[in-house]
């Protein structure tokens, strides 16, 4: 096949031509450097790229050893970017931001080793907010990512980065990390997919603190749902040193079939969750129209509501990230000018985690018991749900946030991204599957959630759908082919 085509292929069916050295691993890293370089200056999608020369060197290690009959597993080749806050050893971890330490990381996060356990060759990072703070990725370290679908817009984020360098086909399959949508906010945002897992289903870091952590987790983004379960498969898993890890196993990443329909399924609407919660105009359109695919594909569809006050929902997520944030990053405080140096929104979170006590975390821990419970209910109606991904379309990306969201003025940096955060509080399997385009081409996306620990059953669902929405075939600009 064409040199220029490998980076477009699907993930899968790269592994399988790769396996049958119908192509070599050298020439899809050719392929992928050629692509980073001829598109990455405009997009900023990679950052911390290792030098081509041992990348190829690297590419050619995996060739001997297919000629040696010797395959490590699914990625065997692949190129991988690492998202920056997580460890890649051999590679910064900047976290997009100027007081993280330049020195190589000694070591790899717990699902970057699996990855490259798994055959991936690590290229470089992608790149993200300042410690992953708000769902719009630019720094004062590497600059802005751009949407891979209009360059003037936000990628979205945190997993900005990795979700442009999927559009763009610099990678075949990337990873992420998701607390208020970083998996599904830029997925939409760039029309591919992410898929925020069960809590626990991809153990978090086992040198980091193992019983509060339970909002961020990791997990897969890809350009198919096929791709985005099989990276799964690699990343997921019990691990001893992380306690609340899940103890169900997956099919391994060759043997993971997703076929089916959706004959008999059930699906609730949630349409923006509460009355109250503001949609820029065109987003629950977008999400209604897409409501007929799932119908095409034999499913049942109606409106449903969430059974739990907004007001608690919103105040529970509050003081539960800001335990989390101000306790990673509250020894700043002690430091005036290190301090000084961190985003405003940074400072923020920090500066609220002062406030908390016992009984206010009590309280937003009662809170988020209920938001499960309420999910729980409409499991006893519906197999699956359904709610827009975002409240807006990709934004300016000179901007921070966006103010306001249908005329309600946005009370935080981060509230235009409320409608994300009870999948979050609940722990449930959340994928982001395309919505379709609004006014300018810009891309939305859809959350499909289904009970805790059903991932397969929402990755073979989401696939059904993909397969006949149609959506993956609107490429971004820069990769359509030229008119004669």
């Amino acid at each position: 096949m064409p040199f220029d085509d490998l980076p477009d292929l699907s993930a899968t069916e790269l592994s399988r031509k790769i396996t049958a050295r119908d192509v070599s691993c050298r020439e899809v890293m050719q392929a992928s450097l050629a692509r980073i370089d001829a598109l990455n200056p405009r997009f900023n999608a990679i950052v911390s790229l290792r030098d081509p020369a041992q990348l190829l060197a690297e590419a050619d290690e995996r060739d001997a050893e297919l000629a040696r009959g010797e395959r490590r597993g699914w990625m065997h080749g692949f190129p991988l970017a690492v998202k920056d806050l997580s460890h890649a050893a051999g590679l910064p971890t900047s976290m997009g931001s100027p007081l993280s330490p330049r020195s190589p990381a000694r070591t790899n996060s717990l699902h970057v080793a699996r990855m490259r356990a798994a055959g991936a060759v690590v290229i470089g990072k992608t790149n993200t907010p300042e410690f992953g703070l708000g769902s719009h990725t630019y720094n004062t370290v590497f600059g802005i990512t751009r949407n891979a679908y209009a360059p003037d817009r936000s990628a979205g984020g945190s997993s900005g980065g990795a979700a442009v360098a999927l559009a763009l086909g610099m990678l075949p399959v990337a990873d992420g990390s998701d607390m208020m949508g970083s998996l599904r906010n830029p997925a939409a945002f760039n029309n591919v997919i992410g898929l925020r897992p069960s809590r626990g289903r991809v153990p978090g870091d086992p040198e980091q603190e193992l019983f509060f952590q339970q909002l961020g987790c990791e997990g897969p983004m890809g350009r198919t749902v096929e791709d985005t379960a099989r990276l799964l498969a690699v990343q997921a898993g019990f691990d001893t040193r992380v306690p609340l890890s899940s103890p169900h196993a997956l099919p391994s990443p060759d043997d993971l079939q997703l076929d089916g329909d959706g004959r008999g399924l059930r699906i609730g609407w949630l349409g923006s969750l509460w009355p109250d919660l503001p949609l820029a105009p065109g987003v629950r359109e977008l999400g209604e129209q897409a409501l007929d695919t799932f119908r095409t594909i034999g499913c049942e569809v109606e409106p449903c509501t969430l059974d739990v006050p907004r007001e608690h929902n919103w105040s529970a997520w509050l003081r539960l990230r800001q335990l989390l944030v101000g306790g990673k990053l509250g020894a700043y405080l002690s430091d005036p000018k290190l301090f000084a140096q961190l985003k405003p929104e940074a400072q923020w979170e920090i500066e609220q985690s002062r406030h908390l006590d016992a009984a206010s975390l009590y309280q937003a821990s009662h809170y988020r018991s209920n938001v499960y419970r309420a999910f729980l209910k409409l499991f006893e109606r519906f197999d699956f749900v359904v709610a827009p991904t975002a409240q807006v379309f990709p934004f300016d990306a000179e901007l921070h946030w966006p103010a306001e969201v249908n005329g309600v003025k946005s009370d935080t940096y981060h509230r235009w991204m409320e409608i994300v955060t009870p999948f979050t509080l609940a722990g449930l399997p959340t994928l982001n599957v395309r919505a379709g385009f609004g006014d300018g081409g810009l891309p939305m996306g859809l959350q499909l959630a289904g009970p805790i620990h059903a991932d397969l059953e929402v990755l073979r669902l989401g696939h059904a759908y993909d397969q006949a929405c149609g959506f993956a075939r609107q490429r971004p600009a820069v990769l359509r082919p030229t008119p004669a």
